[in-house]
């Protein structure tokens, strides 16, 4: 081995020996978070109700808050208002045209309702409601998509045993295997189908050609 040889490899073992010991030191900066300054962003609800606060909250308690403080912009009765979304209704909508997307329709998980509500409502008004309130809220959504009776009373306790009517449309990403015949390492890029058909439309989008367009061109 040269010298050169033999000088840049101590250079280059001797570096990586000081990135080691480097990054093994601290700063003297910071310290620790505590518990409970944890808990102010630990707000996430996984589907099976980890995460969930202590409380409880019943579907009149929840009508009236939302009157209060979601009617204006969701309808009084989870309609909708204006441009903003619906929250009830919407059955037997999701293969029609216009499909209606609302908690009882669509929303597969009762936890997402309950951490978009304590996350990010009121608009305007974010991380206002105490969980007792959401508790409430989410229980009279419950009530408006039939899925509670008007005096239920929701709670940390029997959250978990609450599913929402399209949780079952919901599976997992299963094109690795339904979809493994077209993968190969060698994709076909020129003339790889004789036939091109239209089969949908982004009827909402408008983006697709009304009438056949001239070959090569497209407007």
């Amino acid at each position: 081995m040269s010298k050169s040889l033999k000088f840049a490899l101590c250079l280059l073992l001797s570096g990586a020996a000081s990135a080691a010991s480097a990054s093994e030191k601290t700063f003297g900066l910071g310290r620790p978070a505590l518990p409970e300054e944890i808990r102010t962003w630990d707000v996430d609800v996984r589907p099976d109700g980890q995460g969930l606060p202590p409380g409880t909250g019943s579907v009149a308690a929840g009508e009236t808050l939302f009157l209060e403080r979601c009617a204006a912009c969701h309808g009084e009765f989870g309609e909708g208002a204006g441009r903003w979304p619906p929250l009830a209704g919407g059955f037997g909508s999701l293969t029609s045209e216009s499909p209606d997307k609302t908690v009882g329709s669509y929303w597969p998980y009762l936890s997402t309702v309950y951490d978009y509500i304590y996350r990010t409502m009121p608009f305007g008004d974010a991380q206002s409601l105490t969980p007792n309130e959401t508790y409430g809220l989410v229980a009279y959504l419950l009530h408006m998509n039939d899925v509670v009776p008007k005096d239920f009373e929701l709670s940390d306790k029997n959250f978990a045993s609450i599913r929402l009517p399209n949780e079952k449309a919901f599976y997992p990403d299963d094109r690795p295997e339904t979809e493994k015949q077209f993968w190969n390492r060698e994709p076909c890029m020129k003339d790889c189908k004789v036939d091109v058909k239209i089969t949908g439309r982004a009827r909402v989008l408008d983006v697709t050609p009304e009438t056949e367009a001239k070959a090569g061109h497209v407007d």
